[in-house]
């Protein structure tokens, strides 16, 4: 595959996995076509341009290396308290074996020994190193039963610190293919007659907005006509005869060109394209007799994912490569406020380094190949399971379902997964730092108590215990707190 430029011939491409727009683009001499987009129907010539490492898609692939290379790990916060931990434990040992051995006025070796082996027991950073990965265990293991994939627990850690969620439009806010929204009809004229007129001659047709009003007229149970003397206009539409009478399917521009009048339609398709509406225009006989209105519409999720995650504090943005007037109509039925159109792939991967830059903590939600640089880029990529191999491998976090209540699922998952943890940590942390002077023999002068080693032994074991059971607690919190 290569990207090229037509010499002759014209058809339909569909480019969305590289600018996400939905609606099928139509191409002619001298426009350029990129690697790895479709053809929809038709066929062309085009010289090629570019061919290997200089298509667009191979540039988007070493985008993405790019991005993943860059990332850092994390530096767990255990590692970095059991470094500093063990050492001292270490130093009290040898300072409690003297003080017992030398310095107290009945000096015991024995005693002395007892109480070195005591400290080093009850200070065995044992639950410090089974805090975080029991806790993620746990997190991970959940959010899999939820249809969560979360690769490891660097995601898992980074997504309860987010503070900006970024989506894609195309195929993952709305469904990533044109279906009807409306019809206007003229004076006269019923709905089901307009559709019977429009998906007859369709049947016959390649273009996606075409199978779009068939499948609408035969889920709607209209039964469709025969065609004769079929003729698909590139660029414009198609005509044919259906029951005896000459039909137009097409653009505006094609209606015009056979001087059929649109006054009756005019003014709502004017307001129908306003709204980001794709219109296919419909003639029998010479007169307009309406106009199917196409758009890629919502998932049932979306709205609901994009107020539960403002109402947990974070800002939503929409990043698509659409049309600014689709994208803003999208936009204004989620409530989302923040929108950036008209984004290439590797801009959208700029747009995150810049929040990055701004002190924001990014997530990415996308579905397509379009998607990987930015998923990749993003704090936290977050792919839908059914989107491309490309955006799954690129991102942090896999959706098993076209569900985007799944988004808000994994950061509160992430959030409460992290609250365990550091409750973990903290156990164990009071564990050694409470049992430390007690087996070191420091109520001995009072109580004359000292901490015998299968006692301190006991109570470390104890202190695992605890850390597994609270990491075993987040089963019935998460209970509570899942969205779906």
């Amino acid at each position: 595959a290569t990207d090229g430029r037509l010499e002759s011939g014209s058809s339909a491409v569909d480019e969305s996995m590289l600018t996400g727009e939905s609606m099928p683009v139509t191409k002619k001499v001298g426009d350029e076509v990129f690697a790895g987009t479709v053809n929809q129907g038709g066929s062309f010539m085009f010289t090629a341009t570019k061919i290997g490492a200089e298509t667009v898609l191979a540039q988007i692939i070493r985008l993405v290396e790019e991005a993943q290379g860059s990332k850092a790990p994390i530096q767990r916060f255990a590692d970095r308290v059991a470094s500093i931990f063990v050492p001292v434990v270490m130093v009290l040992a040898i300072i409690t074996f003297g003080v017992w051995g030398f310095l107290v006025e009945d000096p015991d070796m024995g005693r002395a020994l007892l109480n070195f082996v005591s400290v080093l027991i009850i200070a065995c950073p044992c639950a410090m190193g089974l805090a975080t990965p029991t806790a993620v265990m746990v997190g991970t293991g959940l959010g899999a039963e939820s249809g969560i994939l979360i690769k490891g627990g660097e995601s898992l850690e980074k997504a309860c610190r987010l503070t900006t969620v970024l989506f894609d439009k195309t195929g993952t806010l709305t469904r990533g293919r044109p279906e009807i929204t409306e019809m206007l009809t003229a004076p006269g004229t019923e709905q089901a007659s307009l559709l019977k007129w429009a998906a007859s001659l369709e049947t016959v047709s390649e273009h996606p907005l075409g199978r779009a009003i068939v499948s609408r007229a035969r889920a709607d149970g209209v039964r469709l006509q025969p065609v004769f003397e079929f003729e698909a206009m590139a660029g414009l539409g198609a005509r044919g005869e259906v029951e005896g009478r000459e039909v137009l399917v097409g653009s505006s521009r094609l209606l015009g060109e056979k001087s059929v009048p649109l006054a009756a339609i005019a003014g709502d398709a004017d307001a129908m394209l306003s709204r980001g509406r794709t219109c296919v225009f419909v003639a029998v006989g010479g007169e307009a007799v309406g106009a199917v209105c196409l758009a890629d519409t919502p998932r049932e999720s979306s709205r609901e994912a994009v107020e539960t995650l403002k109402a947990m504090g974070l800002n939503v943005t929409m990043i698509t490569g659409d049309r600014e007037v689709a994208a803003r109509v999208v936009a204004g039925d989620l409530g989302v406020q923040r929108v950036l159109a008209e984004v290439l792939p590797g801009e959208k991967a700029g747009e995150i380094r810049r929040l990055q830059e701004a002190g924001e903590v990014v997530a990415m939600v996308g579905d397509g190949i379009n998607d990987a640089p930015a998923l990749a880029a993003a704090d936290v990529g977050i792919a839908i399971g059914a989107g491309t191999d490309v955006a799954v491998e690129a991102s942090d976090i896999t959706l098993m379902r076209d569900d985007l209540r799944l988004v808000p699922a994994a950061i509160r998952l992430s959030s409460l997964t992290m609250r365990i943890i550091k409750q973990n940590l903290f156990w164990a942390f009071f564990y050694n730092s409470l049992g430390i002077p007690i087996a070191a023999g420091v109520l001995y002068p009072f109580f004359g108590i000292l901490l015998n080693p299968m006692l301190a032994a006991a109570a470390m074991a104890m202190s695992s215990v605890s850390v597994v059971s609270n990491a075993l607690r987040l089963r019935w919190v998460w209970r509570r707190h899942k969205f779906v």
